[in-house]
C-alpha cells in the first residue's frame, strides 16, 4: 500500500460507522502522533491521554521493526493483538498506521477484513 493517497478521516469514520463493537479508529503517524480519526462518539476511553501517547509510539516502534522482514516475508496486510479488554489491529498506510480498537469479544476473523475492505476501496 504505497503512494496512493488516502483520506485518513473518511477512512477513521466509515471504519468507526462499520462496526457496533469499534471503539476507536485513528492514523498514527511514523514518529507516533495521532494525525486522524479518533475515539468514537460516546465511548469510555481504557487508557489515559498520556498512555494513548505511549500506545501510538510503541506501535510505531513495532510496525517499524516489521518493516525489517518486508524482503523475506512480503508486507505486512495486519497485525492483531486479542488483549482482555481489547482487540487492537494495525494496518500500514504508505508511511502511516492505521490503529483500530474494538471490544474484546469482536468478530477477529471478519473485522480486519472489513477494514481492509474500507482501506481498499
Amino acid at each position: 500500500m504505497s503512494g496512493k493517497i488516502y483520506d485518513y478521516s473518511k477512512i477513521c469514520d466509515t471504519i468507526k460507522d462499520a462496526d457496533p463493537k469499534i471503539r476507536f479508529a485513528g492514523v498514527i503517524n511514523e514518529r507516533g502522533r495521532l494525525v486522524a480519526g479518533g475515539m468514537k462518539p460516546n465511548v469510555e476511553p481504557l487508557e489515559s491521554e498520556k498512555d494513548d501517547e505511549m500506545i501510538f509510539m510503541e506501535l510505531a516502534l513495532r510496525v517499524k521493526m516489521r518493516r525489517e522482514f518486508d524482503k523475506q516475508l512480503g508486507t505486512v496486510n495486519f497485525a492483531l493483538a486479542s488483549r482482555e479488554r481489547a482487540l487492537a489491529i494495525s494496518v500500514p498506510i504508505n508511511e502511516d498506521i492505521l490503529y483500530v480498537a474494538a471490544e474484546p469479544d469482536s468478530d477477529y476473523g471478519a473485522l480486519p477484513k472489513k477494514i481492509l475492505e474500507i482501506v481498499n476501496s
